[in-house]
């Protein structure tokens, strides 16, 4: 694949000349990891998990059952493990860069994840980032049960997150960029002004504006308009 930008479909772009909004996946979008995968390689079943991860992202499997299947084989891991993964994790080429232009512009970020706020919550105040949604893991007696406590996020969460923090900020529909690589991230890109594949999974870029090919966030901020 190429390492330019596909073509954008959409007429109208949004513009860094207005406050506008950026809503974006975390696992592999945010960051180079996949968290559950990492977290996988310290129960010792890393291969187990990765396998069902990639099913999941290139949408074969149901993504709220393939989640509760990988979270089950995690039962028992101590919750310093939150810790060990943490420091493993590295911001994607160009994000930092990313969420700082954006913000000198009048703009918010949000992050959207499958993954977990345990993790999440740290990436959030490292990054500046204005609102996070994420799933949060059962822990009883310092560890992880197996279990996820409350509502899945799903698709349709995403979804919901994007439409509920537009408006919140006051942004307009044609101010809103989504960014992700997983099939649970289509919904969000199909609904936001300019929806972003990048480095994702086949189905994701056919239901995108734009598909970036290189891991670097900053090529982001060359999709918006100046005007």
């Amino acid at each position: 694949m190429t390492d330019e930008p596909l073509q954008a479909s959409n007429e109208s772009t949004p513009t860094l000349a207005r406050p506008g909004i950026l809503v974006m996946d975390v696992d592999s979008t945010l960051i180079d990891q996949e968290v559950i995968d990492e977290l996988g390689v310290a129960a010792g079943v890393g291969g187990q998990i990765a396998a069902v991860t990639a099913r999941a992202m290139a949408g074969e499997l149901e993504f709220c059952e393939a989640l509760r299947e990988r979270v089950k084989l995690l039962a028992g891991l101590p919750v310093s493990v939150f810790d060990e993964v943490y420091h493993r994790i590295t911001f994607t080429n160009g994000a930092l860069d990313l969420i700082d232009a954006l913000h000198q512009h009048g703009w918010t970020v949000g992050v959207v994840s499958g993954g977990f706020h345990e993790v999440v919550d740290r990436l959030v105040q490292d990054a500046h980032i204005d609102h996070a949604l994420a799933n949060r893991l059962e822990v009883v007696d310092g560890r992880l049960t197996g279990r996820v406590l409350g509502e899945i996020v799903c698709k349709t969460t995403k979804l919901h997150a994007l439409q509920a923090w537009a408006r919140h900020d006051g942004i307009a529909v044609d101010q809103t960029v989504t960014v992700g690589d997983g099939a649970n991230d289509i919904p969000m890109i199909k609904a936001a002004g300019l929806g972003v594949a990048f480095c994702a999974k086949p189905k994701v870029q056919l239901a995108a504006d734009i598909a970036i090919n290189k891991r670097d966030l900053r090529q982001v901020l060359g999709l918006l308009s100046c005007d």
